[in-house]
C-alpha cells in the first residue's frame, strides 16, 4: 500500500493550489499520487442521493447525514492502493459549531500516514476569498477565520494521537507558492 497523506486547510488558504503544483513537479520525478478531494467525493454521493444541488449546501445538512456522507467517502478512498493525497478540511464550520472533517470512523477507514495543514495569514485568506467568485461561502471575519485555523491545529493533534500519524504545517504565503510546493515535495518524496 502507498502513502496516505491528508492535506487540510481553511477555505481560501490555497491548499488545492499547493497540491496541484506539488503533484505536477513530483510527476517530473516519476513520483505519482492519486489526489482525491474528500468534499467532492461526499458531494457526488450527496447528489446521487438528491440531498444537495451545490457543494456549499453540504455544510447545512443534518449532522447525521454529513456523518453518513463522510463514512461513504472514506470507504471509497480506503480502496485506493497507490500513493494518495486526500484534499479535505480538518474541520467544517456548521451552524451548530465545528464538525470534525476526519472523525474516528473516517480515520479508521483511511489510516493516514500524515496530516499536513496548509496555513497562511488571515488577511491573505480574506483577500483570496473576496477574489474567488467560484464558491458560495458564508461571510466570515478575521476572528472567525483565525479561530477556525487554530481549531484545525487542535483537531490535527487529536487525529495524530488517534492514528499515530505525523502532523506538519506548511505556510502558503502570497507570492511564495513555489516555496510551499518545494516544502510539500520534500515531505511526499
Amino acid at each position: 500500500m502507498g502513502k496516505r497523506v491528508v492535506i487540510t486547510g481553511v477555505p481560501g488558504v490555497g491548499k488545492t493550489t499547493v497540491i496541484d503544483g506539488t503533484k505536477e513537479k513530483l510527476k517530473e520525478e516519476n513520483i505519482d499520487y492519486t489526489s482525491i478531494n474528500f468534499g467532492t467525493c461526499m458531494f457526488e454521493v450527496a447528489c446521487e442521493q438528491g440531498k444537495v444541488k451545490n457543494r456549499d449546501e453540504m455544510r447545512k445538512l443534518d449532522q447525521m447525514e454529513q456523518k453518513e456522507l463522510q463514512k461513504t467517502a472514506a470507504q471509497l478512498i480506503a480502496k485506493i492502493q497507490d500513493n494518495v493525497i486526500v484534499d479535505t478540511h480538518c474541520t467544517v464550520s456548521t451552524p451548530g459549531g465545528y464538525l470534525p472533517g476526519l472523525p474516528s470512523w473516517v480515520l479508521q477507514e483511511m489510516k493516514p500516514d500524515m496530516v499536513i495543514l496548509v496555513e497562511t495569514d488571515v488577511d491573505q485568506i480574506l483577500m483570496r476569498r473576496m477574489k474567488d467568485d467560484t464558491r458560495e461561502r458564508d461571510t466570515e471575519g478575521y476572528i472567525s477565520i483565525k479561530d477556525h485555523q487554530d481549531y484545525n491545529r487542535f483537531m490535527a493533534a487529536a487525529y495524530s494521537m488517534y492514528t499515530g500519524c505525523t502532523v506538519k504545517i506548511i505556510k502558503n504565503q502570497d507570492f511564495l507558492l513555489e516555496k510551499s510546493i518545494e516544502e510539500m515535495m520534500d515531505i511526499l518524496r
